[in-house]
């Protein structure tokens, strides 16, 4: 009998009740993730990814009403209580958030704030030992006289060391499961590169999974096995990397593609994904890409098409056989 997945998320949704009435901000997302490996997660802002993986995680509020199944290790996390939640994270898995500014405690120190994230874990370990393994982790994540800096408050730091302190305390306990969410946000390309290329190695040396959210194709391109692309709460494409970039079959992903930046190869403009993603108290019936898609034909108004095979990929799209590799900008 094969062995269950890392991660494995099930027909996952998740509704958001307001005043203005039901949000369906995830709306059955299916996901798989293999232990050391990564799944790059790709989508516009409101596409659902975030909330995909902080429904994982337990960390949505109590107006969020979820539904589905999410595994880890065989292990179903839904529906566990609070005391067991805590357990799972921090241990198990971890999240690297999006703005280490605001995730980090800025009346504490870095040192401090990383012996917060062991010891709950490492009941037996004393404050000086827990104290030294922040050292270590921060000598780990590549940042300099770590001795000294682990004395240090966050607004000492630059972005790029924020968010290597912030990767420091996700991996303090050696989870099995490392979700990282826009990592790279608001950084230069310089330090984009150095924490990609940090969590690769972070992921082979630990042996642990990583899910790597992100707006950008290109931030995936070179580092994730496997991409989900999402739209309006839904994952619409998913291969493997090398297929989906040169065998997508979804008009969103070709858009995306049209604007990554090349270096090599003939000058071409980026072309931009034309309009806007839909308000999610109002999607569109059927296909909720059809407004902005150049392929749409009158049944993707009718009706939503399910994810399935098409060549190398699932793609989620009435036209998907129509559209050969070519068709990519």
């Amino acid at each position: 009998m094969s062995a269950a997945p890392l991660l494995e998320v099930t027909d996952l949704r998740v509704e958001f009740r307001t005043r203005g009435g039901v949000l369906p901000a995830v709306r059955g997302v299916s996901l798989r993730l293999e232990a050391g490996q990564t799944l790059g997660i790709v989508g516009e802002s409101g596409s659902g990814k975030s909330v995909t993986m902080m429904a994982a995680m337990g960390l949505l509020p109590p107006s969020a009403h979820v539904t589905g199944s999410v595994r880890l290790a065989g292990r179903e996390l839904l529906g566990l209580g609070a005391g067991e939640l805590q357990a799972v994270r921090g241990a198990r898995m971890a999240m690297i958030f999006q703005d280490p500014m605001s995730a980090l405690n800025p009346v504490m120190t870095f040192g401090a704030q990383i012996v917060e994230a062991i010891r709950p874990h490492n009941r037996d370990l004393s404050a000086r030992a827990a104290l030294e393994r922040a050292v270590e982790l921060l000598a780990t994540v590549s940042i300099p006289q770590p001795r000294d800096r682990v004395r240090q408050y966050p607004h000492e730091f630059s972005g790029g060391m924020r968010q290597r302190v912030m990767i420091a305390m996700a991996v303090a306990n050696q989870p099995d499961l490392l979700i990282a969410d826009e990592p790279t946000t608001a950084l230069d390309v310089t330090v984009q590169a150095q924490i990609l290329d940090m969590l690769t190695r972070l992921r082979e040396e630990l042996g642990i999974g990583l899910v790597l959210i992100t707006h950008d194709l290109g931030v995936v391109a070179g580092c994730a096995d496997a991409v989900a692309v999402m739209y309006a709460g839904r994952v619409v494409e998913t291969a493997g990397t090398d297929d989906l970039f040169y065998r997508t079959r979804h008009p969103y992903t070709i858009g995306l593609l049209g604007a990554v930046p090349r270096v090599e190869g003939e000058f071409r403009p980026l072309v931009p994904v034309e309009g806007a993603p839909p308000t999610l108290s109002r999607l569109p019936a059927g296909c909720a890409f059809h407004p902005r898609c150049g392929w749409a034909i009158p049944r993707c108004q009718a009706e939503a098409p399910e994810l399935r095979v098409v060549g190398a990929v699932h793609s989620a799209c009435h036209r998907a056989e129509d559209l050969a590799p070519e068709a990519v900008p």
